[in-house]
């Protein structure tokens, strides 16, 4: 198996939150899935993609949400709420890069969480490169952000497809990954992981 690079998903493999930040808002706040969701399916879908401003649209629903802070403290509740990094898998990582495996994130995130994780979950000096669905322009499962991550990859470092491993949490874009090429695997559990990476 030559593999050069591994690309993580970021929720789900690299950080393993115990629920969704809004379920736990809704518990702690008293607001229903029926007022959230509208948001989550809707615009926030234009901000994975940098096509909206979080902080803009998230102003728009304070009322409803029944936010009493500031948009600041808002993100930060959010943030710090999907603050859970499986340190399991950062061993593995760095074990994999003293190997001379390039590690990389390709997450569907928007632009500011993008930020949170590079700077205060510490992931812009643990990975090699973020590849955030916010600056990408396409998320997951969409070809082109397969696409966009080889080109940059084959420019920058001479990558290949077939070279590219990857593993994410969601069926879907595993399938789509490995339509396009890439070695790609679900990730079930920590040593389900461990056993794919041990086969390098």
């Amino acid at each position: 198996m030559n593999i050069k690079v591994i690309v993580f998903d970021a929720d789900g493999v690299v950080i393993n939150s115990p629920g969704y930040f809004s379920l736990q808002y809704q518990k702690d706040f008293g607001v229903s899935n029926d007022v959230m969701l509208p948001f989550f399916k809707g615009v926030f879908q234009d901000c994975l993609v940098g096509k909206a401003d979080l902080r803009e649209e998230l102003k728009k629903v304070l009322d409803d949400w029944k936010w009493k802070g500031t948009i600041d403290e808002l993100l930060d509740y959010w943030f710090k709420s999907e603050h859970h990094i499986d340190d399991r898998v950062l061993r593995e990582i760095k074990n994999l890069q003293s190997k001379g495996i390039k590690c990389y994130i390709g997450t569907k995130q928007e632009k500011y969480r993008t930020e949170y994780m590079k700077k205060e979950m510490g992931f812009e000096e643990i990975f090699d490169g973020i590849y955030s669905s916010a600056y990408v322009g396409y998320k997951k499962p969409d070809e082109r952000f397969y696409e966009e991550i080889s080109k940059d990859l084959k420019n920058k470092e001479g990558i290949r497809v077939e070279e590219i491993m990857f593993f994410d949490d969601e069926k879907e874009n595993v399938d789509a990954a490995n339509k396009f090429g890439w070695q790609a695997y679900l990730y079930k559990n920590f040593n389900n992981f461990q056993e794919k990476i041990n086969q390098i």
